[in-house]
């Protein structure tokens, strides 16, 4: 669940940043790097798995499921986090500046 919940987050990145390719303001490929990067992570944690277990990977029982599921999601909001955390910093359309000295 954790790897189908990275590629499908990182397939949804992919398209929105794909769409506004020529200008990256809001740093999608950013997060769309960290997205694949965390799903090669869990292709590798899985094929090292079913060498490990064998045919036991494919039948999981649903309290395991959950989980990783929730590992899955937590690992999506932590991207998205970081992203925005980039995104403070950087800010490339200058609106946290305009608002922090706009009183000045």
């Amino acid at each position: 669940m954790t790897l189908l919940t990275t590629v499908f987050a990182a397939i949804v990145c992919t398209i929105v940043w794909y769409k506004n390719m020529p200008d990256d303001k809001m740093k999608v490929g950013i997060l769309c790097f960290m997205y694949w990067g965390a799903s090669l992570m869990w292709l590798i944690d899985a094929i090292a798995e079913y060498l490990e277990v064998q045919a036991e990977y494919f039948n999981p029982d649903p309290l395991s499921m959950l989980n990783d599921l929730y590992l899955g999601l937590s690992v999506v909001a932590l991207g998205l986090i970081i992203w925005l955390a980039i995104l403070l910093v950087k800010d490339p359309k200058g609106a946290l500046r305009a608002a922090l000295f706009k009183g000045k």
